[in-house]
């Protein structure tokens, strides 16, 4: 009976599925050393968004998380990360020399293997980072990542059995070390048919030692049946959860997988009254944390997005936050497109970010009676123009066109680490000036927390740690405090009234939004002689209306009353799915209001600031 290998997901991935990634380290440790009572001996316990999250949500150091785990786990039991190839465990990617940093910085916190995958399968991202990894004694799991098309796609080679295979061949070409090999479906979205037909593939090309490992999650229904196809073809290693995070958008339970495999040559070989037992533990340190309804369900929408587990749940509680989570439904079924059009990126960190933000973007143009592809998110348009390696298939040239002439950005080709060791803004010297200019200690820790979390980083380490952990029945710390803080005109909350002008077939309504969401609308607003039709107040000949392009977070005003601005000028940033997003000038003038703060939430098209033409 051959047994299968499993690693305990819960504490990385179960927490970025269900809780966005925003757990405080001494809630799960109690846990963490149940698991490993009950004779579990290999967790993912970091990277991803469990890197940054801790220093934008948690008030916590996620090198101090690292240490912990390690002192609660022991020296034997293997502890594993997850990196983002180029990117390591931020959403922009890096120089060479802060991807080298991370490798050398993860080895000496504790870490054992770290999982290196890169969104577009582009093996240049995997290839100086998986070099890294390796030369700093890390144990390499280089990846593939994986995902199944939305049904009335037209390519029958992009996320096939052979696009897999030939991506694997690459990377034996390229000569990059590793220990092992994953098959990454973040979205849970490849068939069985193909996860069992890649696996098969694999199992010739690699020598017969070689691990092979299959991650996917619940959130379509099918990762049982692609674990079961994935084992039958030779995968030796499976990713399992526990409950209060397993199922849903994570991925299955170890213990229903162990039944799963009741009868056949296969076992997980672990004592099933003991999971009980660490599962029951894990329950209670996770009892006072919000988890979304959505984390727990199956989704056959998902099959149209594909909208991974691990954003799925981040992109919704933004949603529900600033009150458009009913334009949900709407955004995955345009991902179909942009996929498509997008050159067909495998849908997970940071791409599913750059897809969510572009078919969000497409419903609001459509909902303002504007094309549909009116506006190009910057990074979705970044990457089909090649600035974070080649897509799978080659994007729509309308879309390139259309990106290229709103960014002032032309195509490229060159490798990203190339591009990026040319950015004054990246690496170890810019972050190293920014530590002392703000009169933080320079060491290495310090400088990799600066590189990969840009300001929040520096906020954090000079002590400016907002919370933004979502408890059962409470609001997100960060809305608390920034209610606290503003005027009542600026912390208008969800149970407040607002009054909206809203015109439907050439009639105006007055719309008015109470408590618990009560509306009322008016009788349309006839237009006479006296009222005639006044100029948008998007844009007229007095002034100019900044709006959200996106529901999101205000992480940053960059200007004040009076400043003089420029067309392409930098306003705002606004955290939105996951991302930092610039709110741009379109027009040069001087600044004539500013409507929002720091720490904020603003709803899509609600209006910033004002610029005096």
């Amino acid at each position: 009976m051959k047994k299968i290998r499993f690693m305990n997901t819960a504490f990385r991935d179960g927490f970025q599925s269900c809780y966005g990634a925003r757990v405080k380290t001494e809630d799960f440790i109690p846990a963490l050393k149940a698991a490993v009572e009950a004779g579990i001996d290999y967790f993912e316990i970091g990277g991803g968004a469990r890197f940054q999250s801790l220093y934008f949500y948690c008030q916590q150091d996620a090198f101090d998380m690292m240490d912990e785990c390690r002192k609660a786990v022991g020296p034997d039991v293997e502890l594993q990360t997850l990196a983002r190839g180029a990117n390591v465990v931020g959403l922009v990617s890096q120089s060479r020399d802060i991807i080298d940093l991370h490798a050398k910085l993860f080895k000496k916190h504790g870490v054992t293997t770290i999982r290196n995958f890169d969104a577009l399968n582009d093996v240049r991202n995997l290839s100086y980072s998986g070099k890294c990894i390796h030369s700093h004694g890390l144990k390499h799991q280089v990846s593939v990542s994986m995902m199944g098309l939305p049904p009335g796609l037209d390519n029958e080679y992009a996320h096939s059995p052979q696009f897999y295979a030939d991506s694997l061949k690459k990377i034996l070409d390229e000569k990059i070390p590793f220990d092992s090999v994953c098959f990454k479906d973040a979205s849970g979205t490849a068939t069985p048919k193909v996860v069992f037909d890649t696996i098969k593939k694999a199992r010739k090309m690699l020598p017969a030692a070689t691990k092979i490992v299959m991650h996917t999650h619940s959130t379509a229904g099918m990762a049982e049946s692609c674990y079961m196809a994935a084992i039958e073809a030779g995968a030796d290693t499976i990713d399992l959860s526990m409950s209060p995070v397993s199922g849903g958008t994570c991925q299955p339970d170890i213990l229903t997988v162990w039944h799963m495999l009741k009868g056949t040559d296969y076992t997980l070989d672990v004592d099933y009254e003991k999971i009980l037992i660490a599962e029951d533990v894990f329950e209670k340190c996770m009892a006072k944390y919000f988890k979304p309804p959505e984390s727990e369900k199956v989704s056959p929408l998902i099959t149209l997005s594909p909208m991974p587990g691990g954003a799925l749940t981040a992109n919704t509680q933004m949603m529900r936050d600033v009150n458009c989570l009913h334009l949900y439904p709407e955004v995955i079924k345009q991902m179909r497109e942009v996929v498509e059009r997008g050159g067909f990126g495998t849908s997970v960190t940071p791409v599913s970010q750059f897809y969510f933000q572009q078919a969000f973007a497409n419903v609001m143009s459509m909902q303002n009676g504007k094309d549909k592809w009116d506006k190009i998110v910057a990074d979705y348009g970044k990457m089909v123009l090649g600035y974070f390696g080649h897509t799978p298939a080659e994007p729509d040239p309308e879309i390139v066109r259309l990106a290229s002439k709103q960014l002032g950005m032309e195509p490229t080709k060159e490798d990203v680490h190339d591009i990026n060791d040319r950015n004054p803004a990246l690496g170890v010297k810019p972050a190293t000036q920014k530590l002392k200019d703000a009169g933080l200690e320079v060491n290495e820790e310090n400088v990799f927390i600066v590189a990969t979390c840009g300001d929040k980083g520096v906020a954090f380490l000079k002590g400016d740690k907002p919370l933004g952990i979502r408890y059962i029945d409470e609001k997100p710390a960060e809305q608390k405090q920034a209610a606290a803080q503003a005027t009542p005109q600026e912390s208008a909350s969800p149970a407040s009234t607002e009054t909206y002008s809203v015109t439907v077939n050439g009639n105006t309504y007055q719309v008015t939004v109470g408590p618990g969401g009560a509306t009322q609308v008016s009788q349309p607003v006839q237009a006479t002689q006296s009222q005639a039709p006044q100029p948008s107040p998007q844009a007229t000949a007095a002034k100019t209306d900044v709006r959200a392009p996106m529901p999101g977070n205000v992480i940053k005003v960059i200007v004040d009353v009076g400043d003089q601005v420029r067309s392409g000028d930098t306003l705002i940033i606004l955290e939105a799915m996951k991302m930092e997003t610039e709110v741009k000038s379109t027009v040069a003038g001087k600044v004539a209001e500013v409507m929002v703060k720091q720490g904020i939430s603003v709803a899509a098209d609600e209006v910033m600031l004002v610029i005096s033409n």
